[in-house]
């Protein structure tokens, strides 16, 4: 017989998850409900029956909806255990996004934002994506991982869906600083158990995922984990299932625009991760460089440009 996946739960797994995210913001309103105003109430009740929608509109426009000032929003997140109306949000948002099909992504950008606002809306969305992640990051996890990784033999990259476009980002230019680095594909539970057969102690597994999060991924973690390789998540929650399989997990935001995932916080992550891992490897990266510029000229691969024009 060949190699089968370890068993796993997912789905059920997955769906708990959820289920908890969801039973802790309705125990909190449960729990203070007793000190509610009537707006308050009024507030809390709309959550319960429209929590998609309201994860993603502002305070302003919650207590335009419900019928009650900007403050009272704000007051009722403090009241139910938040920092403020922000952190709720952010809470609610996590909550759902797991299960927030593309068309319903599609269908909120739509009804939400205004058609000549969507330029400015998705940079801003991604300018604070940055910074909620730099606010976020665990340093003491980045250099722990980034150590990790630095004595590997070989290095496993993979990314599914979106994710992959950042899989092979990060495996071009591991490449300049590892002799063996196998960007996954991703096609099939057997392609990737083929390609993975020979992982062991002293490799490192790389897996990058984010909601909705890649089975795939997750099994591919679980098995790297069973062969005792070292394994680093970069992923989006400590919830993620990810993570229960990782040695290092390093959390980075990643948030909806529209259909499409903006991944510009976990590249962020893996562009500092690479410069790291090449600082600390300094000696043999400035060798292959060196060389693979001498291949470049002596093949004339780049166009060169005349600076002082024709």
């Amino acid at each position: 017989m060949g190699h089968q996946w370890p068993a796993r739960r997912g789905r059920a797994r997955g769906e708990k998850g959820r289920k908890e995210m969801n039973s802790q913001l309705s125990e909190r309103i449960r729990q203070h409900s007793a000190n509610f105003s009537k707006g308050q109430r009024m507030i809390a009740r709309y959550i319960e029956e429209h929590s998609e929608q309201v994860a993603f509109m502002t305070a302003s426009r919650l207590g335009q909806t419900v019928g009650v000032s900007e403050s009272t929003v704000v007051r009722f997140a403090t009241e139910i255990g938040y920092s403020g109306y922000p952190a709720l949000q952010q809470a609610m948002q996590e909550m759902i996004r797991s299960k927030m099909t593309s068309v319903q992504r599609l269908e909120r950008t739509s009804t939400t934002i205004p058609m000549d606002r969507l330029l400015d809306e998705v940079l801003d969305q991604d300018i604070d994506i940055l910074k909620r992640t730099k606010e976020n990051v665990d340093r003491e996890a980045f250099y722990r991982a980034a150590d990790a990784l630095v004595n590997a033999k070989k290095v496993y990259v993979l990314g599914a869906g979106s994710s992959l476009a950042l899989a092979t980002f990060m495996a071009h230019y591991l490449r300049l600083v590892f002799e063996t680095v196998h960007l996954v594909e991703a096609t099939s539970e057997a392609t990737i158990l083929q390609q993975m057969v020979h992982v062991g102690e002293g490799d490192a597994v790389i897996a990058i995922s984010f909601p909705r999060y890649s089975k795939k991924a997750v099994k591919t973690m679980k098995y790297a984990s069973s062969q005792k390789a070292t394994t680093v998540a970069i992923t989006d929650s400590p919830l993620s299932p990810l993570a229960q399989y990782a040695s290092h997990v390093l959390l980075a935001r990643s948030d909806m625009v529209s259909f499409v995932d903006s991944l510009v916080g976990p590249l962020s992550i893996l562009n500092a991760l690479i410069v790291t891992v090449a600082i600390r490897k300094k000696s043999e990266v400035a060798d292959t460089l060196r060389k693979i510029e001498e291949i470049w000229d002596e093949y004339s691969v780049y166009e060169k440009v005349d600076e002082k024009g024709s």
